[in-house]
């Protein structure tokens, strides 16, 4: 059996991960603060993004409290002795002012059950005062910043119009790792136009920045946003599923194994979605990638170097 797993899966699990380190089932609570993102101020921000995207993730016109209140009635009573994590979800989560951020950050930190925060964020919104204010958080508890990189490959963040590049990333996580935060990266497969190559450069360069662990996404195509108009037109490829397990495969192949895994596939939602519509079937995804993994008897960190 791989070795950072509990439940026979080839490759390091969240669940594995927060039971190790905190000797518990540990959930994080979605949040939704309302931010903005600053890649959507002078435009329309990444060409897949939908200004519906997160209405699946919690209702922000609730106050931070009732949305972590009302996410963790369900878990409770599922599992009542369970840990948790507020997960600053939605929107791009250090935007904002100092003062903004540190009373939102700090809503929970006397909860006894709760064992951490997590942030998504861009790398492009973090600057020294937000970067040293982590630092004291951390010393606090267990922080988690999760940026979204995308991909490695400059010419596809121009082409997604990410609003910045593969440097910008890179800076970023060296400064949060050198604070020691827990930084996990996001990254997308079938990005228009990339290759195999692109999508493996990805994981070797989250490999040489020792990351502590990546989302991967597949890219899907949502109602009325740009890619779906580009998409009419131009009709890129768009991976089936039998491609895309076979290089989210590769990629757990090549990347070290202490990365924990975060995510390996995306959640679309049903009423938005155009394309790919095998990513519906979630869980048959996730099932195929396990029975592949079995019978190439392959694993997480095979080919790491």
């Amino acid at each position: 059996m791989f070795k950072y797993t509990l439940d026979n899966k080839r490759y390091h699990t969240l669940n594995y991960f927060y039971q190790y380190k905190f000797k518990s089932k540990v959930f994080k609570v979605p949040l939704d603060m309302g931010l903005i993102c600053p890649n959507k101020i002078n435009g329309n921000g990444c060409i897949y993004c939908s200004n519906r995207s997160n209405a699946n993730i919690t209702d922000s016109k609730l106050s931070l409290e009732e949305q972590f209140t009302n996410n963790i009635k369900v878990l409770e009573h599922k599992w009542p002795n369970s840990l948790y994590i507020p997960y600053y979800q939605a929107g791009t989560n250090t935007y904002a002012p100092l003062n903004i951020l540190k009373k939102n950050f700090e809503l929970f930190l006397n909860n006894p059950k709760v064992v951490g925060i997590a942030i998504a964020t861009r790398p492009d919104a973090l600057d020294e005062d937000i970067i040293n204010y982590l630092d004291e958080l951390n010393h606090k508890t267990f922080v988690t910043v999760e940026l979204g990189l995308q991909s490695s490959n400059d010419e596809t963040l121009k082409y997604i119009k990410r609003g910045h590049d593969t440097k910008c990333f890179c800076d970023a996580v060296k400064k949060l790792k050198e604070r020691n935060i827990f930084v996990v990266a996001h990254i997308i497969n079938g990005l228009p136009y990339e290759t195999n190559e692109d999508m493996l450069n990805t994981i070797k360069l989250l490999n040489d920045l020792i990351v502590d662990g990546i989302k991967i996404h597949m890219l899907y195509i949502a109602k009325d946003t740009e890619l779906a108009s580009i998409y009419e037109k131009e009709k890129f490829h768009i991976l089936t599923k039998e491609e895309y397990i076979d290089i989210v495969i590769k990629q757990l192949e090549l990347l070290n194994p202490k990365i924990v895994i975060e995510r390996i596939t995306g959640d679309p939602i049903k009423e938005e979605l155009i394309t790919p519509t095998w990513l519906l079937k979630k869980f048959c995804v996730l099932n195929d990638i396990d029975k592949e993994m079995v019978k190439r008897d392959t694993y997480q960190g095979k080919y790491a170097k």
